[in-house]
């Protein structure tokens, strides 16, 4: 798993932006809603993100997986090296939490992204 990787698949989405927020977190947003964050450092240490309602017990269950500290209620999930995720399985974990923020936006600010 590769955390750097992550953070491109982040970039790669319509309407992504960037930035730190709390002096050591790199933020990406859609809409300027946040949808994954990490840590500055490089090589990251591990990931933050929305998941759906039905997948966060699923996820927490699993090693290297953790309720995420402060958004646990909106049912983000923190995921550590040690979760053993594949690339792929990351990738699609994250373009789904980039869903499910930009599903939330208005009608017009989503029409702005993918225009």
């Amino acid at each position: 798993m590769d955390f750097e990787a992550a953070k491109d698949i982040c970039r790669s989405l319509p309407g992504c932006t960037e930035d730190t927020k709390w002096d050591n977190d790199t933020v990406f947003s859609v809409g300027a809603k946040m949808f994954a964050v990490t840590n500055k450092d490089l090589p990251a240490q591990g990931f933050s993100f929305k998941v759906d309602d039905d997948r966060f017990l699923e996820l927490t269950d699993r090693p290297g997986i953790i309720p995420a500290p402060y958004l646990a209620r909106a049912k983000w999930v923190y995921v550590t090296q040690d979760a053993g995720l594949d690339d792929a399985e990351l990738a699609g974990l994250l373009r789904r939490s980039y869903e499910l923020v930009f599903a939330k936006l208005t009608r017009k600010l989503q029409r702005e992204i993918t225009a």
